[in-house]
């Protein structure tokens, strides 16, 4: 029997900066055929993605098929049950990031996590802080370990963006592809042959 059901990306967006990944890659996601999306947002994101990118909480919640609100520990999200394909944190804070590598599961970004690592499905974590401490490297060590992916949204220049959303969209790329989401617009790398002459 085939299944007909979409796919379903949960997309959480915590209190560090760079919302913008978060708001954009819900976007991306709306233009995918199939997909849909379900949301948690942050009490403190509340606040970055209206400094950041002059959205309210409203607002961002519109770009998504499904809202669940972070208290909203009984939501569908919160059970291996219901099938999922993966989860993005976008951005990740150092506080969300320690709450998934120890289990605490005291909130729905935090749960929905843990669900999906605790059912071996694909969860990717784009940490925002600089420089790491120790705390934040043992935090990131341990969800490696229990099969998370620790992407920091850190940005690349050999495709030369000229402009900011050029450098947030090759990122997000970066994602879509960890989430096995057909991404033919994507630039891909040609490889290099030989030094270039001085």
């Amino acid at each position: 029997m085939t299944s007909t059901r979409p796919r379903r990306i949960v997309v959480a967006i915590t209190g560090a900066t760079g919302a913008v990944y978060g708001v954009r890659l819900l976007q991306r996601l709306n233009a995918v055929p199939g997909v849909e999306t379900h949301l948690v947002v942050s009490d403190a994101a509340s606040l970055t993605l209206h400094q950041e990118v002059g959205m309210q909480r409203r607002d961002v919640e519109a770009l998504a098929h499904v809202v669940h609100k972070n208290r909203e520990i009984g939501a569908s999200i919160a059970s291996g049950s219901f099938q999922t394909d993966g989860m993005v944190i976008a951005p990740c804070s150092m506080k969300t990031l320690a709450a998934v590598a120890h289990g605490l599961a005291d909130n729905l970004v935090a749960r929905a996590a843990d669900v999906v690592l605790k059912e071996r499905r694909r969860l990717v974590l784009m940490v925002r802080e600089t420089p790491f401490n120790l705390a934040h490297l043992r935090n990131m060590t341990a969800v490696t370990e229990m099969g998370g992916i620790v992407f920091p949204p850190v940005p690349s220049f050999y495709h030369r963006p000229a402009s900011i959303d050029e450098m947030v969209d090759h990122t997000l790329d970066r994602v879509l592809d960890l989430l096995g989401i057909d991404n033919e617009a994507a630039p891909r790398w040609p490889g290099m042959r030989g030094t270039p002459e001085t």
